[in-house]
């Protein structure tokens, strides 16, 4: 249990940092002469999703394996999380990096709220560590030059809001169904939502030689984020998985500043301190206990049933 503790820490930490990156590339592919956010969402997103069926089939083509009620839930999570995503990288164009990263770094706030509507009531050390996330997450946004787009900061909330609930639906089956698993069917259902969406409301790639190169970093980052985000899930549970995840925000703070030459102020940064202190709360987290209240919000996603063993051949 410890080791696995350990694990689900560390993979939530490495998907945090990826997932740090995700702005910083993903504003150096939208633009004038370059790709369009729903362009960006649909090329990154189906990309990481055949990269990974691709090392699945070489690697262990046994992950590719999923039971139907399994499927189902993944499914939903990877609809939710699509929808999401468009909302993402249309805020995104609308936002500094910077600024969009904070906003969506919010969506432990609402795994909390789900997970309440799920009557998986977080203990009152998480709530500590919301209160100190959320303080150190206002005095990141203090000092932020320029006019905010109040349509990117919407999307952006309805992006953290989305992202946040796909997480406990997952960690339903991440108790039987190895990460892999669940993140290239979670991938698959994403871009079985934005790929349309691209095609039909935004169908031209790009009018010139606009370089390819940050698309396939994000490409990268999208899959290794999403692939340890949900092995962190599977350990230690969707809420202290995102509290961990608010590491990225340091991570995007911290690259914007060196690549996009955005800049932080004295308040910003003590904003980073506030939360390196909530991240290192979590070693005094209890871990997890699988979910089973019937009458919750997610009370009606039942974990899959089959042999426990099956993926262990």
């Amino acid at each position: 249990m410890h080791n696995g503790r350990i694990t689900g820490i560390n993979s939530a930490l490495i998907s945090a940092f990826f997932l740090g990156l995700a702005p910083v590339f993903g504003k150096a592919a939208m633009g004038a002469d370059k790709f369009s956010p729903l362009g960006v969402v649909a090329l990154r997103t189906s990309l990481a999703a055949l990269l990974l069926i691709l090392i699945l089939a070489i690697v262990r083509r046994q992950l590719l394996f999923i039971y139907p009620a399994a499927f189902y839930i993944t499914t939903l999570a990877g609809v939710i999380n699509g929808i999401g995503s468009i909302f993402y990288y249309v805020g995104l164009s609308k936002l500094p990096a910077s600024v969009a990263q904070m906003l969506c770094s919010l969506y432990p706030f609402f795994v909390a709220f789900w997970l309440q509507l799920d009557r998986q009531a977080p203990s009152k050390l998480t709530f500590l560590r919301i209160g100190v996330a959320g303080i150190s997450t206002y005095l990141l946004t203090q000092g932020i030059a320029g006019r905010i787009d109040i349509i990117g900061v919407a999307f952006m909330l309805i992006a953290a809001a989305m992202y946040a609930l796909h997480l406990p639906i997952n960690q339903r089956v991440l108790y039987d169904v190895p990460a892999p698993t669940v993140t290239v069917y979670t991938l698959i259902a994403m871009s079985a939502v934005v790929v349309p969406v691209y095609v039909i409301f935004d169908p031209t790639l790009t009018q010139n030689a606009a370089p390819w190169s940050p698309v396939l970093w994000l490409t990268g980052v999208t899959f290794a984020s999403r692939l340890f985000l949900f092995l962190g899930v599977k350990h230690i549970g969707g809420m202290q998985t995102a509290l961990l995840g608010l590491a990225e925000l340091i991570v995007a703070v911290s690259f914007s500043h060196v690549l996009l030459g955005e800049s932080l102020t004295n308040t910003q940064w003590l904003g980073v301190c506030g939360l390196g202190v909530s991240l290192l709360l979590v070693w005094f987290e209890k871990p997890p206990s699988p979910p089973s209240h019937p009458h919750g919000l997610l009370g009606w996603l039942q974990p899959p049933d089959f042999p426990s063993d099956y993926y262990k051949h």
